[in-house]
This record gives structure tokens, sequence and C-alpha cells, in this order.
């Protein structure tokens, strides 16, 4: 019994010494946090590449919708897709059988006012000859038949302008094809009830030109006033990666989208047919020899669901300072926002490092 009570007081004993030792653990923690904030890097000033490479996208250079002017059928359809045609051919023939009726009964107007006003002219000008006898005529009768003449005329030419409104309307029954180009989609079929709709219906052909075609690249907001516009582009189309074309920008937007970003055209002669729209390309574009970037180390920078911003070091502490990337290249980015040349950063940047937060 005393020997088990002495085995109690040694563990007893060996406890309390073990709890009274100035041995701690090591705080790897700590030196994990002065690794990430303890390794600074700077802000560099390059010259940017002579160029910038961007996607394309290849229009046609001229499209349109062709909707009818007028309600009808669809009485006979001359094109189909893939149908190539010239300016001024026709493409389909509508049919309204109302118009024909508002014809004749225009035509039939006119044939009266046309009578009435030979007629007025007769009477005037026989009161006109009459009035040569002294007394035979009075002056207001003479007056009367001249502005009877004068108004039947008037009538008689509405009439005809008439005509002519409903013969013009009957005229929209039939589709020609505003320019050269070829059929790439066809809507209706033959007694098909059309009539003139908005931008957003249904046409009943697309017609393209394709014979010139509009290579359309968006120039993002941070490169706009550093792009050559003396210097040809270069470009390759993704379906066929061998062929490298070269060309001048032919226009541009001088105004922002809803992208931030400029959209320039670039115009590509197509005289094999072998560009279709809707091709992409891979865009090289000319820089200003003497446009300049800043460039920050790729880890430097921090991503989040709010912001990009990089770390900067400001009398020891961290300042956050929001951007905006750019160009990525293997070890560096190209970045835009408040920074200057020589700027201390950290190079290893997370978003555990707070604002004002002291950095070893």
């Amino acid at each position: 019994m005393n020997y088990k009570n002495i085995a109690v007081a040694i563990l007893a004993a060996c406890l309390l010494s073990a709890c009274s030792g100035t041995e701690k653990p090591a705080d790897l923690t700590g030196a994990h946090q002065k690794k990430q904030t303890g390794e600074f890097s700077q802000v560099c000033e390059k010259q940017l590449s002579g160029d910038i490479r961007l996607s394309g996208n290849l229009k046609a250079y001229n499209e349109v919708n062709i909707f009818p002017r007028a309600n009808g059928f669809v009485k006979e359809i001359y094109a189909d897709r893939g149908s190539v045609v010239k300016k001024g051919q026709l493409l389909l023939r509508l049919e309204a059988p109302e118009m024909e009726s508002q014809l004749q009964a225009a035509n039939s107007r006119f044939v009266q006012a046309q009578e009435n006003a030979a007629a007025s002219k007769d009477k005037y000008q026989r009161l006109k000859e009459a009035a040569k006898e002294p007394g035979a005529v009075s002056p207001l009768e003479l007056d009367n038949a001249l502005s009877r003449m004068k108004a039947d005329q008037a009538i008689s030419l509405s009439e005809h302008s008439n005509v002519s409104s409903v013969r013009t309307l009957q005229g929209y029954l039939n589709i020609y094809a505003p320019f050269d180009g070829t059929i790439v989609q066809r809507n209706v079929s033959p007694g098909a009830l059309v009539s003139p709709g908005k931008s957003t219906d249904q046409p009943m052909l697309v017609l393209q030109d394709t014979k010139k075609m509009r290579l359309e690249v968006y120039i993002p907001e941070n490169y706009v006033d550093k792009v050559d516009l003396s210097k040809p582009v270069s470009f390759t189309f993704n379906a066929m990666p061998s062929l490298v074309q070269q060309a001048k920008i032919s226009r541009s937007a001088n105004a922002l989208g809803s992208m931030r970003s400029e959209a320039i055209e670039i115009d590509v002669r197509n005289e094999k047919n072998q560009l279709k729209p809707g091709m992409y390309a891979e865009v090289k574009i000319p820089l200003l020899s003497g446009a300049k970037s800043l460039l920050v180390p790729n880890t430097a920078i921090v991503r989040s669901t709010e912001a990009q911003y990089v770390v900067l070091v400001k009398s020891g502490r961290a300042k956050l300072v929001n951007i905006k990337e750019g160009l990525i290249s293997k070890d560096s980015t190209e970045v835009f926002g408040d920074l200057r040349p020589g700027d201390a950063l950290v190079k290893q940047a997370n978003d555990e490092i707070k604002e004002g937060q002291k950095l070893n």
C-alpha cells in the first residue's frame, strides 16, 4: 500500500516539473507569415512590345434583312439560301387582291375628275368668247367660271397623285435585291402572309455581300491611345492558321462601347469566297514605339470577387491599391492603377494582408 502511494507521488512530481519548464513549441505560423510578407519587389516601367494580340470577328461588308413594305401573300420566290443575286434582281413576288381594287377605284375617280376639269375649262372658254360682246356675260359669271375651272383642275391633279400612290404601293409587292450578294437565310414559303415588321421580327430573306469583309476587333480602353494607325496589322484565321494576311485599319468607332473598348474594322478582300462571316481571327495590332507600361510580378496580384489589387509598402505598412490587368507574360503582368515606377510591393501577396497592417 505504501509502495502505491510512493508511485503516485513520483508521477505527480513529474507532471509539475513538465508544466513549469521554460521550453515552448516553435511558432511555425508566425514564421510562415513573416515569409509571406517579408519578400518585397518593385513596380517596373518597361517599353511595350511592338504589338498586342487580340481576337477579331469576321462580318459581311453589307448585310440586310429583307422585309415586305406592304401586306400581302407570298406568290413566288425566285431565290433560296445560297443563291448568288445581282443588284435589282427580283427575289420575291407578293399578291394583294385588295390593292388591285384600290387601284381601279383610284383610276375611276381620276377619270371622273378629268372629265369635270375638261367640262369646266370648255365652259370658261365659251363664256370668255361670249364676253367679247358687251353686256353678253357679266364679269361675276366669268370669274365664277374661272374659279370652277381651277378647282376642277386641282381635283384632277389630286386624283392623279392618288393613282400614282396606289401604283407605288402595288410596286412594293415585288421585292428586289438592293446590292450584289448571297442569300444566307430564307424564312418564308409561297402562300405565307407577310406584313411590314420591326427589326426584331423574322425577315423574309437575309442578304449578305461577302466579296469584301469587315474584320471587327475591340481595342481595350487602356490601349486605345497607343495603337499605331499608320502601320498595317497582320492577322490569321483559326480555320486557316497558315495564311497570314496584312491590311491597314480602315475605320474606328472613336467611342468606347459597353465593354469599355473601341471597335475598329479592317477591310478584307474575299475574291475566292474562302472567308465566311463569323470566322474568328487572331490579330496583331502595332503599338506606338514610345509607349511604356508598368509591370509587377504575377504573384503580387490578389484577385477577389470585389476587385484586383496589389499590396504596396508605405512606411512599413500595407496599402491596398486597385489595379486593372493588361498583357500577361510568364512571370510578370502589365497593370494600370495608382502606381509609380519603383514603388515597393509585397511579392507574395494574399487576401490575408489587410489595409494598414505592419509588414516585416
